[in-house]
């Protein structure tokens, strides 16, 4: 599954980096991913609407195992 969900963010990625972001795959477990934002996504106030509306919602399209995506600490 881990491999699954890095293909999808791997499709997300560009999108991101445009905007002087990234997002890094920390974990898989039990249905929850665990992401870290990077660069410019780090300190934006809009990251956890990135975080939900963005790379949980494909993860959960593409991948119905997913039940959250979380940030990393």
């Amino acid at each position: 599954m881990r491999e699954k969900v890095q293909q999808v963010i791997n499709k997300i990625r560009p999108t991101l980096q445009a905007d002087g972001g990234d997002v890094e795959l920390v974990d898989v477990e039990n249905g929850i991913v665990k992401v870290r934002l990077k660069g410019a996504c780090a300190g934006c106030p809009m990251s956890q609407m990135t975080l939900k509306n963005a790379i949980e919602r494909q993860l959960k399209k593409e991948i119905p195992q997913v039940k959250a995506v979380e940030p990393a600490n």
